[in-house]
């Protein structure tokens, strides 16, 4: 394997659970997508895009628990700031959300 990291690099991601508390139509993303708000507990709120129209509603993302990356910079999109990147697994062209098997606080560190 070419990019291997060593263990400090990951140490530095910081993955934490969140839930999704608002969810909106993105029509000003290249790509379709939504703009969520994540609740990230003790964290605060959180925005961020994600290109997960294809698996998923508005109804079914609202209230469900999340996987994000709460500590890279915030990235512009359009007139939208994303705060966090939501981890999914790549499907072919869908994503597939990772979420915890059971309801965590919200903001619990994934390890």
């Amino acid at each position: 394997m070419d990019n291997t990291i060593a263990f400090e690099d990951f140490t530095k991601v910081d993955i934490r659970v969140g839930t999704i508390i608002e969810v909106n139509d993105f029509p000003e993303a290249r790509n379709p997508a939504y703009q969520l708000t994540i609740d990230f507990g003790d964290l605060g709120i959180k925005n961020s895009s994600a290109q997960i129209t294809t698996l998923y509603t508005k109804a079914d993302l609202l209230n469900k628990q999340i996987l994000a990356v709460v500590n890279f910079s915030k990235k512009q999109i359009g007139k939208f700031m994303s705060e966090c990147l939501v981890l999914g697994a790549v499907d072919g062209k869908d994503v597939v959300l990772l979420n915890p098997e059971t309801r965590v606080e919200n903001g619990a560190q994934v390890n």
